[in-house]
């Protein structure tokens, strides 16, 4: 068990996202609880931590709940894009930080990590 026990001794960039609704793995109990791990060992540097405002666990819902929910598979590809850069450009991503749900534009395909206008603080 030790060799995939969860310590938070990262040798790697990572980027952990979480909905702000998700009601399976409540935010409190299960990302937070990481990236206090992670900043523990010493490995907050190398660790991004987005809570995505208005998100689930999956999409499954999104439809039942257009009103209150946002779509968080582009949210998915927008950390991955970031990664990438993170990993083979070195350009770190933003501090972590709520990324706010779009009131306008492409509300449903749309996730931008970094768009400092849509942050929420």
């Amino acid at each position: 068990m030790a060799r995939v026990a969860l310590t938070g001794r990262i040798g790697r960039p990572l980027i952990t996202l979480h909905g702000d609704l998700d009601a399976l793995l409540p935010k409190a109990a299960d990302s937070d609880v990481y990236a206090r791990m992670v900043e523990a060992r010493g490995r907050g540097a190398l660790h991004r931590y987005y809570t995505i405002e208005g998100g689930t666990h999956v999409d499954g819902l999104y439809d039942t709940y257009p009103d209150r929910l946002r779509q968080i598979l582009p949210c998915y590809r927008s950390a991955f894009d970031t990664l990438v850069s993170w990993v083979e450009k070195g350009v770190r991503p933003p501090a972590n930080h709520t990324v706010a749900r779009p009131a306008s534009g492409d509300v449903v395909n749309a996730c931008a990590l970094d768009d400092r206008d849509a942050l929420v603080r």
